[in-house]
């Protein structure tokens, strides 16, 4: 892992449409996946691949995203005061998880622009980028991996995984050719959402990126493209075509990764990691295995 990379962007400024109403006055990034929030397991991944300086670039309506990693001094001393110190230490874990920074993006510009209002807090090292509607299982370190290979072959790093071709166009796209390494790439072509039956592969660009800051001079010349936004692949496409800044690889991951931008991969997150817990698995499983036979019954 290289010492250089020490920050990670999270862009949290989406207003979250697909899960209104529940997001009209409530982040979207803050539904509860079980029984924490879904930004908190992204936060968690960057920590966990060495990433504790954590810049969250917010929007309008965004302030329980500061106070869910802030202090509460009044919830904390009710819990201490009952003996809950349980409760108290889930509670506390997010407060001291890593070093969180916020800056507003002011306008719905696109996710390239979310990126490019990280720049002055980055300077002049990579930085990682994580989306919060990807949930990658701590089992499978893509970060870690992703990391390992900027520091190997330079340039950015991308995170790939296959899909059904009837389901490229709702993703970026990439043009690859093999490295020596087996689930390594290289990238030299990327697509915004094309149609099928212009799609150069089915590997699908995913939300996790590890990125050289000579993106953001990139990203400033880069004119608003599909849908109206600034998109980051067509900026990594500069990249990936000889546009300064190193070459642009990728890591395809076959791991375990957890849509919850999307409602139906949304339910089915919380079923899969709820039975999975410990605590909770067993007598949730039980139940879901009598309810799901009683409605097949039907």
């Amino acid at each position: 892992m290289t010492s250089r990379m020490t920050k990670a962007v999270i862009p949290a400024a989406g207003l979250g449409t697909r899960f209104l109403p529940a997001t009209k006055a409530t982040p979207k990034e803050m539904l509860p996946v079980v029984d924490k929030p879904a930004i908190e397991y992204v936060v968690e991944e960057a920590v966990s691949a060495g990433l504790r300086d954590v810049l969250m670039i917010t929007g309008r309506s965004k302030r329980a995203l500061e106070d869910h990693f802030d202090r509460n001094y009044e919830l904390e001393t009710k819990l201490a005061e009952k003996g809950d110190t349980a409760t108290l230490a889930r509670v506390q874990a997010s407060n001291d998880l890593a070093t969180m920074h916020y800056v507003r993006q002011g306008e719905p510009k696109g996710l390239g622009h979310a990126i490019l209002c990280a720049a002055e807090h980055v300077g002049d090292e990579p930085f990682a980028v994580l989306l919060g509607d990807d949930l990658i299982d701590p089992r499978d370190p893509l970060l870690t991996r992703m990391i390992e290979a900027q520091a190997r072959y330079g340039g950015s790093v991308i995170a790939l995984m296959e899909v059904a071709p009837e389901q490229i166009h709702l993703y970026g796209c990439a043009a690859i050719e093999p490295t020596d390494s087996e689930d390594v790439v290289r990238v030299t072509d990327l697509v915004e959402k094309p149609p099928r039956e212009e799609a150069p592969s089915n590997l699908a660009i995913i939300g996790r990126y590890v990125i050289e800051p000579a993106v953001f001079d990139v990203l400033r010349r880069t004119p608003p493209g599909r849908g109206g936004e600034i998109q980051i692949t067509d900026a990594l496409r500069s990249l990936a075509l000889g546009d300064g800044g190193g070459p642009v690889h990728a890591v395809v991951f076959r791991g375990r990764r957890y849509d919850t931008g999307d409602r139906q991969d949304y339910l089915r997150t919380i079923v899969r990691l709820a039975c999975e817990r410990e605590d909770l698995g067993p007598e949730f499983r039980s139940w879901l295995a009598d309810f799901v036979a009683k409605e097949m019954a039907q």
